[in-house]
């Protein structure tokens, strides 16, 4: 690295471990924490387990996450592209399955951190990144379908995209005005939010 960039390094070091840093950093766990409270128990849900198993993960892992991350400039939470996988792996190995596939992954992640294997994701081409992605999106989006309009199904829910739109289609008849209210009004005030933020950034 060049001499000339070394005074700026460490400056940015320095002000990121300061006192005045302290207050953004809380803003920014907090932020995190707002997020990861509903994700966390719709995780859990979604694993057949009741919502305060998925805060209890949230809480514990937030705390590992923070003690053997390796930047400190990281904040850990649960994902949402992870739900596709949790149910998926759940309707077919059961909650046990899940635990045994979650600890099996922890390992692989640690190996892989050893071996500095994640240099290598830079040969993974965009578009797939960015179709596995919108995939999950996708998916997650119709699996909110049911409890967004309100719908009483026959039977289960079906796992496949297309049987599920199926499904949903049939159920139709049994919409609950109450739930599209409320889904719509929470729509309206993330979009009204969103732009009184933009209003302030500028």
């Amino acid at each position: 690295m060049p001499d000339s960039l070394m005074p700026k390094t460490v400056s940015i070091l320095e002000e990121g471990s300061g006192p005045a840093r302290l207050k953004t950093d809380a803003l920014a766990g907090l932020t995190v924490a707002i997020v990861a409270l509903p994700l966390s128990m719709a995780i859990a849900i979604a694993s057949g387990v009741t919502p305060d198993r998925g805060l209890y993960t949230a809480i514990v892992g937030g705390f590992v996450v923070s003690l053997l991350g390796g930047s400190r400039v990281q904040i850990g939470g649960p994902a949402g592209a992870f739900i596709v996988l949790v149910a998926a792996t759940v309707a077919r190995h059961g909650v046990d399955g899940l635990l045994l596939a979650t600890l099996m992954s922890g390992f692989m992640l640690i190996a892989a951190g050893y071996l500095r294997l994640g240099q290598y994701i830079k040969f993974i081409p965009y578009p797939v990144t960015v179709g596995f992605t919108a995939g999950i999106a996708v998916i997650i989006f119709a699996s909110q379908l049911r409890d967004l309009f309100g719908l009483t199904l026959a039977g289960a829910e079906p796992g496949p995209i297309v049987d599920k739109a199926v499904a949903l289609a049939q159920a139709a008849g049994t919409v609950n005005w109450a739930a599209v209210l409320t889904a719509a009004l929470t729509v309206c005030l993330i979009l009204v939010l969103r732009r009184f933020s933009r209003r302030a950034r500028r």
